[in-house]
């Protein structure tokens, strides 16, 4: 099947401005606008085929950056053989830039670029073109796709990558010894011309220094350089476009190079001998000096070690290193002694640790200096013969005896006299004593070895020029033992022999102890006395190792007759002069059982049953006296609290009535209490004697204030019981004091018999009878008239 199809022919005009390019757009036209029909067999049954063949074809164009013209820049134009040039067909541009950096005239179809364009920022542009009908709006052309490329200009100088490069590099390098490699890039387009094509060259740091044209590479140029002379070095260097040729665009860097150090310097001395000085008072370790050895190198490079390799001072003095200032610290290893050398000399080397075998035949690394070191004479103390003194000397050495003698004397050439003293803190008793003038030392007070076997004093000896130098020594005295004390039992012993003890039975081994130390050892003889030389009862046989046995002489003892024995002892040492002590041994006689036990020593207990033993007879005495003090506390404690009542209550005391066991002496009996106080509460006690108890002890009666009248009962004995409160003269113990007052002014007036006016047989008592059940006992005592005369 064939089909037909309209073909437009367009036309696309490109201009180049500056009259350097110009690149006409290539077009192909179909004038006449036929379908081509290719026939031909194809192997499905000879279909026939056809090939739509388009109106035109757009190709790439170039369009010049940065153009800086008055006009704006021509691009191209679009056209169909369609438009008539009536106005009827409109084109429009549609894609990258379209309406703002690419505009098109949409009668005519021309395009121009309306901004300045940046290769660098855009490097080509995608464009869409089509014709409509500006009446039907329908699409006359089918949409056509275009690139526009920017064509490159050198507008972008070379850029590094950085502004500033360091590096570093060992000094004594060789000449071509790569140090860093610095790179530049060209914005421009590297695939037209020469814009990116970059070539370094260096502007600074000849002769020092060469860098490869095309690579960047900084090479040393030349040869040894030393960082001691010069350590750091700038580079410039320049990248340049255009193959470096003129015109070209540049750029440059700045690259600073530092030389490393390395063991190439072998440590000096700066001068080849040194002084130095000492006292001869220096302590070893004290230092002398100080000596450096220069070496231009840096860290562990210059680090130095020093030693002393000869002299006759190596063996006085020392040099050790400080590791902070690289110097070598001279030293006194040694006492030094002015009189005895005043000049030594040293041979001290210096050498470096850590030597680089690459530079060992530029020489040893190492250097040697002398020091001369003088010794100054000072004011020495005195010096004692011996470091310490041992003396010895007898206990019985008298007091002013010479013991031994300490010696000192002033070490310098001036031989200043030297008085000696025994420092008394360590003689606080003063015991020893010494010549100022020679030190020998004497006793001042006798000696006890047993007390004090050992004396450790000091002993102080001081010029006398200049007290300030002195020096101390001790001394060490011991005190050699004399035989001055007689031996003595060891112990005390309670020997006892039974009463029905053998003969020849042992009953007693004793030993004695001496304060004495004898140099062969203690050695003991016993005996008895020589008035007791034949005991007829008991005897000692000397064992031989300074123990002795008390043996029986006899069958039986009685306690009845004899308890205690007592037999004295001689007992005698070896040493020189002999001592002897006597100890009398006290043998009680004790009752025993079968094996010898011991059961009682004493003869009271021969009175008690068998079979009671003294604590327990102890046990019994002592419960028998608690007993009996426990009876007598509690006699006094019952008879303390129990007393005579002075009254016998037979009823409720509030009823006010009570009884007497004494009947009296009648109305006419004024002696055993006063009427009167009944009668009148405000009368005054006179001192007398109460009648009514039996005193163990006189008191002083106690006087009391006269009662004011109208005073009720309560009043009056809350006085009365405040006045014995406060009374000093009240006995030490509970006393019940009476008071027969009635109070005042009672309703019932006075109940007494000894007021009444009339006799007893016209007074009438029924009324009672009618005051109620609280005087029914009265009522009952005076009303019955038939009792009463019965």
């Amino acid at each position: 099947m064939m089909r037909t199809y309209s073909f437009l022919t367009v036309l696309l005009w490109s201009c180049m401005f500056h009259a350097i390019h110009m690149i006409p757009s290539q077009k192909r036209t179909n004038k006449h606008s036929h379908s081509e029909r290719i026939t031909g067999l194809s192997e499905n049954a000879g279909k026939t085929l056809h090939r739509t063949k388009r109106g035109w074809m757009w190709n790439q164009f170039f369009l010049l950056e940065e153009y800086t013209g008055p006009d704006t820049q021509y691009v191209g134009k679009l056209h169909t053989d369609q438009d008539k040039g009536d106005g009827n067909l409109k084109y429009i541009l549609t894609g990258d830039g379209a309406g703002s950096l690419f505009i098109i005239d949409e009668n005519t179809g021309d395009i121009h670029a309306a901004k300045k364009l940046d290769r660098e920022e855009k490097s080509l542009y995608v464009l869409r073109a089509k014709a409509i009908d500006r009446k039907t709006g329908r699409q006359v052309e089918p949409e056509s796709e275009f690139i526009i490329k920017i064509h490159d200009i050198n507008d972008n100088e070379p850029k590094f990558t950085k502004d500033m490069y360091t590096a570093s590099i060992p000094e004594m390098s060789g000449v071509g010894t790569s140090v860093i490699q610095v790179t530049a890039t060209d914005a421009d387009d590297a695939n037209y011309g020469n814009s990116a094509k970059v070539v370094y060259s260096i502007l600074q740091g000849q002769p020092y220094f060469s860098v490869d044209p095309e690579t960047g590479i900084i090479k040393t140029a030349l040869p040894d350089m030393s960082r001691e002379n010069r350590e750091q070095y700038q580079v410039v260097i320049q990248a340049k476009d255009m193959g470096g040729q003129m015109g070209g665009l540049s750029g440059t860097t700045t690259v600073n190079i530092t030389l490393t150090d390395v063991n190439d310097n072998p440590p000096r001395f700066p001068q080849s001998t040194y002084q130095f000085s000492s006292p001869e008072s220096a302590p070893p370790g004290t230092p002398l000096g100080r000596i450096k050895a220069n070496d231009p190198d840096v860290g562990e490079n210059a680090e130095t070690e020093y030693s002393i390799s000869n002299g006759d001072g190596s063996g006085m003095f020392d040099i050790i290193t400080d590791k902070d200032t690289q110097e070598g610290i001279i030293t006194v290893k040694k006492h030094l002694d002015f009189e005895n050398k005043i000049l030594y000399t040293l041979r001290v080397e210096a050498t470096n640790t850590h030597p680089d075998p690459r530079f060992l035949q530029l020489g040893p690394f190492k250097d040697t200096a002398l020091v001369k070191i003088s010794v100054e004479d000072t004011d020495e103390p005195p010096v004692f013969s011996r470091p310490w003194y041992l003396i010895e000397v007898d206990e019985d050495a008298k007091e002013g005896s010479i013991i031994g003698q300490v010696i000192a004397q002033d070490p310098d050439i001036t031989k200043n006299a030297i008085k000696y003293s025994v420092d008394r803190h360590t003689d606080l008793d003063r015991i020893f004593n010494i010549y100022s003038g020679n030190g020998s030392l004497f006793i001042s007070k006798p000696l006890d070895r047993e007390e004090t076997p050992w004396h450790n004093i000091t002993v102080i000896a001081t010029e006398i020029n200049n007290p300030k130098q002195s020096s101390q020594i001790p001394v060490f005295i011991r005190i050699l033992d004399i035989n001055d004390h007689a031996p003595e039992f060891a112990k005390y012993y309670e020997t006892f022999v039974c009463e029905n003890a053998k003969a020849g039975q042992l009953i007693q081994t004793v030993s004695a102890v001496d304060k004495d130390e004898p140099p062969q050892g203690h050695k003991f003889f016993f005996e008895l006395v020589p008035e007791f030389a034949v005991h007829p009862n008991f005897s000692i046989v000397d064992n031989k190792d300074n123990t002795a046995g008390i043996m029986t002489r006899r069958n039986g003892y009685s306690r009845s007759k004899m308890s205690t024995y007592l037999l004295p002892i001689i007992i005698f040492d070896n040493d020189y002069p002999i001592q002897s002590s006597t100890g009398t041994l006290t043998i009680r006689v004790c009752a025993c059982d079968s094996r010898g036990n011991m059961q009682s020593c004493n003869a009271e207990a021969l009175l008690l049953p068998a079979g009671l033993s003294t604590g327990a007879l102890v046990a019994i005495l002592l419960c028998i006296i608690i007993l009996l003090v426990l009876v007598v506390l509690f006699m006094a404690l019952k008879r303390q609290r129990k007393k005579e009542p002075l009254i016998i209550s037979k009823d409720d005391v509030r009823d006010n009535i009570v009884t007497y066991n004494d009947e009296g002496g009648g109305e006419e009996d004024t002696q055993a209490f006063d009427i009167g106080t009944l009668r009148n509460p405000e009368a005054r006690e006179e001192s007398k004697m109460r009648r009514d108890v039996i005193p163990e002890t006189i008191f002083q009666i106690r006087r009391t204030a006269p009662l004011w009248e109208n005073i009720d009962v309560q009043d009056f004995i809350h006085r009365r019981l405040k006045e014995n409160d406060l009374d000093p003269a009240a006995p030490p113990y509970d006393s019940l004091a009476t008071y027969a007052y009635e109070g005042n002014d009672s309703i019932a007036n006075s109940l007494s018999s000894l007021e009444s006016l009339t006799t007893e047989g016209n007074q009438d008592y029924d009324y009672l009878s009618d005051w109620g059940p609280r005087f029914k006992k009265l009522a009952d005592m005076y009303g019955g008239e038939d009792s009463d005369r019965d």
